[in-house]
Formats: C-alpha cells, sequence, structure tokens
C-alpha cells in the first residue's frame, strides 16, 4: 500500500494534482484500487512518522490520504502518462514482484521450520520410548541381580578332578 503524497512525490508532482487526476478517472479505482485511511489509521501513521500537524490542522492535510494497493498503482500508469510516471510505474511494479517473492520465499522457510520441528518432537518421542525400553531392561536385569537365590554362572570342577562342567553353582 503507498500513500497519495508518496506517489505525488514519487511521480513528480504535488498531491493536489495528483488526486486531481484520479478523481477524473474515478471508475478506474475501485475500492480494492484505493481507499481512504480511517482517522484511526492516520493518527497511527502520525504517531509513527512523530508528525506534529493534525488532519485539519493549519497548514496540514484538509481530507484523509487515499491508499493505493498494487492494482491501483499499476493502474495509475493509464492516468499518468509521462516519461517519469513511466519510470516510476516500472521500479514500483518490480519492488511489489520483489516484495512477493520474498513474501513467498519466507513462507517456505516457515514451512521447512515447521517440518524440522514436527520431526524432531517425532524423533524426540522415538527416543524417549527407546530410552525407556533401556531403563526398564536395566531395572529387570538389578532386580534379577538382587535375587539371593540365583546361582553364580562359570565353571565347577567334578568331584575327583575328572573335568569341567558348565552347570550354574549357588551362591555363598
Amino acid at each position: 500500500m503507498l500513500l497519495d503524497v508518496d506517489l505525488a512525490g514519487l511521480y513528480g508532482v504535488s498531491t493536489k494534482a495528483f488526486n486531481q487526476a484520479v478523481k477524473r478517472n474515478a471508475k478506474r479505482f475501485p475500492a480494492d484500487f484505493r481507499f481512504r485511511l480511517t482517522n484511526q489509521e492516520m493518527a497511527a501513521l502520525r504517531s509513527q512518522s512523530v508528525t506534529s500537524k493534525t488532519v485539519t490542522g493549519r497548514g496540514g492535510r484538509r481530507h484523509l490520504p487515499w491508499a493505493f494497493t498494487q492494482e491501483g498503482v499499476a493502474m495509475l500508469s493509464g492516468v499518468l502518462n509521462s516519461p517519469r510516471a513511466i519510470a516510476v510505474h516500472l521500479a514500483i511494479m518490480r519492488a511489489f514482484v520483489r516484495m512477493r517473492r520474498n513474501l513467498a520465499e519466507g513462507s517456505d522457510v516457515v514451512a521447512r521450520l515447521d517440518a524440522l520441528e514436527l520431526d524432531l518432537r517425532e524423533q524426540s518421542s522415538a527416543t524417549e520410548k527407546h530410552l525407556r525400553v533401556i531403563f526398564e531392561t536395566l531395572r529387570r536385569l538389578l532386580d534379577q541381580g538382587a535375587d539371593t537365590n540365583a546361582g553364580r554362572i562359570g565353571f565347577r570342577l567334578h568331584e575327583g578332578g575328572q573335568g569341567y562342567s558348565a552347570k550354574r553353582t549357588p551362591r555363598r
């Protein structure tokens, strides 16, 4: 969105002359191409740009400014037909295209970040499950080790020195 005062400055004409040219061609600028700012929007703009004049104040604007959408800016090329108007129009349209491309790339980055976050949550959930299984297994093994009836694992010498067997021997 661009304001009438900014566009008039770009085209090198006064805001009054700019708005008169637009008014003479009002059918080319429906509500979705241009609209008047509200008092609240103007107050917000005034606070952002730190201007002291009010809309009805002496020396300031007597009417709320017009705001032009991308389509409205494109329509200006048919209303203002000078070499400077054509050059400005081309520069503005290129800026809108770059802005739209940057927004599209930004939304792609957001989508990729969302996918990465979801993937990390799934991996974290899977990791938590694996760790839970490991800890449960360790607890079970530790509980079995505390059982005093479990025998030792190892070789035992038979009586009379006649060889070894791999039977469990009771714990002492």
